[in-house]
């Protein structure tokens, strides 16, 4: 891999701009839109299933069995299925949300489409009379308790109905293969428990599953909503800290221009102080018309190794006379990325925190691939305290033991977050804090951070 290292101060060949090339939009698959659409998609695909399985058993009954079945009405019954779960699929194309009354009714059309079918092959001698449990159980499942109950009510009453009134199955005594009717009858009801189980087993694991999912991405937005609120509540106190600091920023700037300039020993520091003062008002300034700037204005984007010498270059101001080392390991054109001034300001932190150990020159390094850009930071610190390892990005957490605000690492997280990003720090076996930024890849057209 061809590294490119540039120590403090040394200038380094500017790469050159990364080639156009097109957006890469995130495809993916295609989402129902509501968990009862993806309930009604299942009992669809389970019911056409069920479906081919009944046309195989009732193949098995006459050209295997031979049995005198009506098969008119069997086969005119399932072919009514059929049509209503086609109907139930062009269903699920169309944006209506997905009622319990509507799922209710498609669970009534299997209990009565099964009743018939039990009617004209024996009624609840039938083994597959047990197959009612099926939309039964997927009603507890689902739907609420009234639901579940009325259809648990026909489903019974059915069943009942089916005890007296039936077409009753031929003695399979007088045909070909009638030394086979008990085997023939307890095959028949362990198949039907195959099934049923299977379907139950199947239908209900993966309803749960998207129960679960859809609790999980609740929590997920529960967090993300917290997490918005802390960063409203850290704007608002950042809005009020800028108009407050205005005054005496003022009051130092005038002091400064009225301080005289003759001593040469106080010159160069009074001349440094009439900077940082500056460097803090564009600061302010920057920080006041952040939110109008972010409705507003396109960030062109720019080779990553271009943008970082630029952060770098303003960070020294802040920073005048911090070390660093500048490692570039990438390999090829550096990517583009179009950077606003949140995730400069973010990886600003970052060099601040690791020029605030005093350990040394800091040690930067880029890399990239196909797929991410990382940028590393590295120090040589005494690492980062156990106890507050997994409390750091939380806002007012600080490793600095009183000499900062916790509002660093917060914001930054937020930011390199919104960039679909991660930061990881971790603390060195050989000592010292490495602070891991990865970012996914943005096309050189690109103009804000990519979305979802």
């Amino acid at each position: 891999m061809t590294r490119q290292i540039e120590p403090s101060g040394s200038p380094v060949n500017q790469p050159s701009a990364a080639p156009a090339t097109r957006p890469v939009s995130r495809l993916g698959r295609p989402a129902l839109p509501t968990a009862a659409h993806a309930n009604l998609f299942r009992l669809v695909q389970a019911r056409f299933v069920v479906l081919c399985g009944a046309v195989l058993l009732l193949s098995y009954t006459h050209f295997w069995l031979e049995l005198p079945l009506n098969y008119d009405w069997l086969l005119g019954t399932m072919v009514a299925l059929l049509v209503l779960n086609a109907a139930a699929g062009w269903r699920l194309s169309r944006p209506w949300p997905v009622s319990d009354t509507e799922f209710s009714v498609q669970l009534v059309i299997d209990i009565a489409a099964l009743t018939l079918v039990l009617y004209w092959s024996g009624g609840a001698t039938n083994p597959f009379v047990s197959f009612y449990l099926v939309p039964v159980s997927i009603a507890a499942a689902l739907l609420r308790p009234r639901y579940t109950t009325l259809l648990t009510l026909l489903a019974l009453g059915l069943y009942t109905l089916l005890l007296f009134f039936y077409q009753p199955l031929p003695d399979l005594e007088r045909h070909r293969h009638g030394a086979l009717s008990l085997s023939s009858h307890v095959f028949g009801m362990w198949f039907n428990f195959g099934v049923s189980a299977l379907l139950i087993t199947y239908i209900i694991i993966r309803m749960a599953t998207a129960l679960r999912e859809q609790g999980e991405e609740l929590n997920r937005k529960r967090e993300q909503a917290l997490h918005n609120e802390q960063l409203l509540a850290v704007a608002t106190l950042a809005a009020g800290t800028a108009h407050e600091l205005g005054t005496p920023l003022t009051t130092m700037t005038v002091l400064l221009e009225e301080m005289p300039r003759d001593n040469p020993d106080t010159a160069a520091d009074l001349e440094l102080l009439e900077q940082q003062v500056t460097q803090c008002r564009r600061i302010l300034r920057e920080l006041v018309t952040t939110a109008e700037a972010h409705q507003t204005r396109r960030y062109a984007p720019q080779p990553v190794d271009t943008l970082l010498k630029q952060i770098i270059d303003r960070w020294l101001l802040l920073r005048p006379g911090s070390e660093y080392r500048l490692e570039i390991a990438g390999t090829g054109d550096a990517p583009a990325i179009a950077a606003d001034d949140a995730l400069r300001q973010a990886i600003v932190v970052l060099l601040n925190n690791a020029a605030d150990t005093h350990s040394g020159p800091v040690e930067i390094t880029l890399d990239w691939n196909h797929r991410w850009i990382e940028l590393r930071v590295r120090d040589h610190g005494p690492g980062i305290d156990l106890t507050l390892a997994s409390q750091l990005g939380k806002p007012f957490v600080s490793s600095k033991r009183g000499k900062g605000m916790g509002l660093g690492l917060f914001l930054s997280h937020a930011t390199i977050e919104r960039y679909h990003g991660t930061i990881q720090l971790i603390s060195l076996e050989e000592g010292g804090t490495e602070a891991t930024v990865r970012l996914p890849r943005i096309a050189a057209d690109a103009s804000s951070p990519i979305d979802r």
